[in-house]
């Protein structure tokens, strides 16, 4: 593999559809028929990719030595020497300054948000990913992010409501991740990542629980209660998938030891693949042609 490969693997563009949720903002303000619109969210997603992407590669420049431990994470370029860190950080930086002009191009707003993103990133590889619970819940601060980005790239009002689902989804999944991890590694889970060591499966299982049946009030809330859903009653239709889709997540991580990386999940469970096409296509269906 030369170089721009292994860089490329190392901003990990599998995960960036975890930056997907830019466009939630375009979906629910019913924007997807204006061109400057869509043009400015796919923008909005390729810097958050960019910024993501040499935020993994600080990341693991900064891992690797706990990451040569790891049965998988062992493979990745800078960990296995495939690498070298030089080239890795001049990729970082290169990234940084490319999504620093696409800020400047979306106005402000957007790119105080990006800076915000970068900053919470920062201090996620650097600190708040070794305490206890700030670890995950700063996952969860950064998709929120990443929705108020979306809407400031199209200078549309952020919902709450999406905020509020948005946090809470990003919960579910960082700690479905977790307890994957602790399973995973075991009495070598410390050794990988530290705050692992504060983490117990019945603790991880009860966070579980409580996170999804929050998720699942405050998307039947949102259907009910949000502007959207007081201008459209039928949106209460989508519930239904939502609560298989989270019921469906806890029995792959609970019968079938998955949940280590959501983003495979989600681009590989045919069921789960099926609930989100027809989630959107119904909320599409209803926000569009109602």
């Amino acid at each position: 593999m030369g170089a721009p490969g292994a860089v490329l693997v190392s901003m990990r563009p599998r995960q960036w559809t975890k930056n997907l949720i830019v466009f939630a903002p375009l979906v629910f303000a019913g924007l997807l028929g204006s061109v400057p619109a869509v043009a400015r969210s796919l923008a909005a997603f390729a810097a958050f990719c960019l910024i993501s992407g040499a935020l993994y590669i600080v990341n693991d420049l900064i891992d690797a030595p706990n990451d040569r431990v790891h049965d998988t994470k062992r493979n990745r370029p800078i960990a296995s020497g495939s690498l070298t860190s030089p080239v890795a950080m001049v990729a970082a930086v290169a990234s940084l300054g490319a999504a620093a002009a696409m800020g400047v191009w979306l106005g402000p707003q957007f790119l105080l948000v990006a800076v915000g993103f970068a900053l919470l990133q920062t201090a996620y590889v650097t600190w708040t990913k070794h305490q206890v619970i700030l670890d995950v819940m700063s996952i969860s601060v950064g998709f929120v992010l990443r929705a108020v980005a979306g809407a400031a790239a199209i200078a549309v009002p952020v919902s709450s409501w999406l905020l509020v689902c948005a946090g809470l989804l990003a919960l579910f999944l960082g700690f479905a991740k977790r307890r994957h991890e602790l399973l995973l590694l075991e009495d070598r889970a410390g050794e990988h990542r530290p705050v692992l060591n504060e983490y117990s499966t019945p603790l991880i299982d009860s966070i579980l629980s409580a996170v999804t049946a929050a998720t699942i009030v405050a998307y039947a809330l949102y259907t009910f209660f949000s502007a959207t859903g007081r201008e459209n009653h039928y949106l209460m239709l989508t519930v239904p998938f939502v609560i298989y889709g989270l019921f469906r997540y806890l029995y792959l991580i609970h019968l079938r030891n998955l949940g280590g990386s959501p983003e495979e999940i989600l681009l590989t469970d045919r069921p789960l693949i099926v609930t989100i096409v027809l989630w959107l296509a119904i909320s599409a269906g209803l926000l569009y042609l109602s």
